[in-house]
C-alpha cells in the first residue's frame, strides 16, 4: 500500500470509527455520570427522608471514590490485557446493578456501603475509555474526540436534570417504591445493565476486530497509530516506570483541581439553587430547579468542543488546560459577591465552561508521553488520584456547609484548587514530548 493510499485509508476508518464509536461511548458515559451523580437531586427529598444531614450526605456521596480510587489503576490494566469488549460490557451490568440497588437504602449506613460498592463497580470505566480511544485515533485529533465522548457529562445534566427531577415528582408509588427519588435510583440503573450486554456484541476492541473497517481501512489505521506512538512517545514503558513517573503525580494534582469543580458543581447545585429561597427570596418547585440547573451545562457542552478544536488546531495543550481553571476559578469567586440569582448563575456557568473546557485537552497531557500498558497504568493512576476530589470536595463542602450554614466556604475551596490546577498545568509547556526514561 502506497503512502498516498494509506492516508486515505487512514483518514477513511477513521471517519468511520468516529460515526460509529463515539455516539456509542457517548451514551454509555451518559449513562455512567448520571447514575454517577442522580444523588444530587435524590438529596433534594432523601436527606430529609432518612435524616441524612449535609456532612453525611457529602461523606455519602464522596464516598464513592474510595472504591473508585483502589480498583481503577487495576480495572485499566485488565481492560488492556483483556480487551474493551469484555471489560466494559462487565463494568456496565455490575454498576447498573448497584445503580438500581440504590432504591433501597434505608439510612446513613446503607448509603455508605452502596456508594462504595458503585465506585468498586464503575473503576476503569473512563480511565478505559479514554486509553481505548488511543487504539483508533490519530493524536492531532484527539482532544476534539474526546470532547465530542465528554459532552456526556454536560448532556446527562442538560438531560438527567429535568429527567431526574421528573421521576422523583412522579415516581412515588410506581413500582411499589414509598419515594420519587427511590423510583428514580431504580429506573436510571437498568439501561446501563441492558446497554452492558449490548457492549459485548457491539464494541470491537481495536482496529483490526472491526468488521465494519476493510482489510485496507484496518491495516491502514493501526499502522498510523503504531508508527505515531514509536514516532512520538518511543518504546512502551512498563507500568512501574509510569506509575512512579514524577509527571504522572503532577498530572494527578492537576487533576484533582479540575475535577474537585466538576463534583462540587454535580453534587451541590441543586442545593445552591433551592438555597437562592432564602438568599433571594425565590421558590423554585424540584422540575424548575432540575431545568435552571441544566443550563451552566449546556453552555459548557459547546464551549468544550470548540476549546477542544483550537487545541487540536494548534497543537497546544498545557496553556488552554491553565487558561480554563483560571477562568473557572475567577468565576466561582466572583459568583459569592453577587446579588441576584440571574447573576450568581452567569457565574456559575462560566466556571463550569471553565471545568468542562479544561478536560478534553488535560487528557493528551499524559498521552504525549505515555503508551501501551503504561499509558493503562498511568492514565488508570491520575484518574483515581483526579476523582478523589470526588471525595474530598462533596465531604468538605457538605462539611463547611454545615459548619457556616452557607456554600460560601466551599465555593472559595473550588476555586483555590482550580487555581492550583492553573499553576501546575502551566509546568508543563514545553514539556510533553518527553518520553518516560
Amino acid at each position: 500500500m502506497d503512502e498516498q493510499t494509506a492516508e486515505v485509508s487512514t483518514a477513511q476508518a477513521v471517519r468511520k470509527a468516529m460515526i460509529r464509536l463515539v455516539p456509542l461511548l457517548g451514551l454509555l458515559y451518559l449513562l455512567n455520570y448520571l447514575d454517577r451523580v442522580n444523588v444530587g437531586f435524590a438529596a433534594l427529598t432523601m436527606n430529609a427522608d432518612l435524616g441524612i444531614s449535609s456532612a453525611a450526605y457529602g461523606l455519602g456521596a464522596g464516598l464513592f471514590f474510595v472504591g473508585y480510587f483502589f480498583f481503577e489503576v487495576p480495572s485499566n490494566v485488565i481492560l488492556h490485557k483483556v480487551g474493551a469488549r469484555i471489560w466494559i460490557a462487565r463494568i456496565m451490568v455490575t454498576w447498573g446493578i448497584v445503580a438500581s440497588a440504590t432504591a433501597f437504602i434505608q439510612g446513613e449506613v446503607s448509603f455508605y456501603i452502596v456508594r462504595v460498592l458503585l465506585g468498586i463497580a464503575e473503576a476503569g470505566f473512563f480511565p478505559g475509555i479514554i486509553l481505548y480511544l488511543t487504539y483508533w485515533f490519530p493524536r492531532k485529533q484527539r482532544a476534539k474526540i474526546v470532547a465530542l465522548f465528554f459532552l456526556a457529562v454536560p448532556l446527562s445534566s442538560v438531560i438527567g436534570s429535568p429527567v431526574s427531577s421528573l421521576l422523583i415528582k412522579h415516581g412515588d408509588g410506581v413500582l411499589g417504591f414509598d419515594a420519587g427519588w427511590r423510583f428514580m435510583f431504580f429506573a436510571e440503573g437498568v439501561p446501563s445493565i441492558l446497554l452492558g450486554v449490548a457492549v459485548f456484541f457491539l464494541l470491537p476492541s481495536k482496529p483490526k476486530d472491526a468488521k465494519w473497517l476493510t482489510p485496507g481501512e484496518r491495516t491502514a489505521l493501526q499502522s498510523a497509530i503504531d508508527a505515531e506512538d514509536t514516532r512520538e512517545v518511543g518504546k512502551e514503558v512498563s507500568t512501574r516506570s509510569a506509575l512512579t513517573d514524577p509527571r504522572v503525580l503532577a498530572l494527578s494534582a492537576v487533576y484533582f483541581g479540575i475535577i474537585f469543580g466538576l463534583y462540587v458543581l454535580a453534587f451541590f447545585l441543586p442545593q445552591v439553587i433551592k438555597g437562592f429561597q432564602q438568599q433571594f427570596q425565590t421558590n423554585y418547585s424540584i422540575v424548575e430547579i432540575g431545568l435552571i440547573t441544566a443550563i451552566p451545562y449546556a453552555v459548557a457542552a459547546v464551549a468544550m468542543v470548540l476549546w477542544a478544536r483550537h487545541s487540536d488546531r494548534t497543537g497546544e495543550r498545557a496553556g488552554h488546560v491553565a487558561i480554563a481553571a483560571f477562568v473557572g476559578a475567577v468565576a466561582i469567586a466572583a459568583a459569592l459577591y453577587l446579588g441576584s440569582p440571574l447573576w450568581v448563575m452567569i457565574a456559575v456557568t462560566i466556571c463550569a465552561v471553565g471545568v468542562f473546557t479544561a478536560i478534553p485537552v488535560f487528557w493528551q497531557l499524559p498521552n504525549a508521553f505515555l503508551t501501551g500498558v503504561g499509558a493503562a497504568a498511568g492514565i488508570g493512576l491520575i484518574n483515581s488520584f483526579g476523582n478523589l476530589s470526588g471525595f474530598v470536595g462533596p465531604y468538605l463542602t457538605g462539611w463547611l456547609q454545615g459548619l457556616t450554614g452557607s456554600f460560601r466556604a466551599g465555593m472559595w475551596a473550588v476555586a483555590f484548587f482550580m487555581a492550583m490546577a492553573g499553576v501546575i498545568a502551566l509546568t508543563f509547556r514545553n514539556k510533553e514530548k518527553n518520553p518516560v526514561k
